[in-house]
């Protein structure tokens, strides 16, 4: 792998320590807590792995990939009103 080769190489110290994140805040002490504390709420939530059923970018891209030189009409709305492309049957 690329990292194993850059692993231990300056500029690159970071592949030696585990995955995380780093979030600050530049608010006093006691508002700083509390925004962390939901930065970090916001953060964990987004590293979930979405269920598959429920990924409907996931799924618009495979129907993008998966017939490229098709029409596509817009159906079913997706979650924050995202439209998810179903194949127009009559292009056939």
């Amino acid at each position: 792998m690329k990292e194993e080769q850059l692993r231990g190489r300056p500029g690159y110290e970071h592949l030696n320590e585990p995955l995380h994140n780093l979030i600050e805040a530049d608010f006093p002490a006691n508002f700083a807590d509390i925004r962390l504390r939901q930065a970090q709420g916001i953060v964990e939530e987004l590293l979930k792995p979405a269920d598959e059923a429920q990924d409907f970018i996931k799924r618009q891209q495979l129907c993008e990939l998966t017939m490229p030189n098709s029409n596509f009409r817009e159906e079913n709305p997706g979650p924050s009103g995202m439209k998810v492309p179903k194949q127009d049957a009559e292009s056939f």
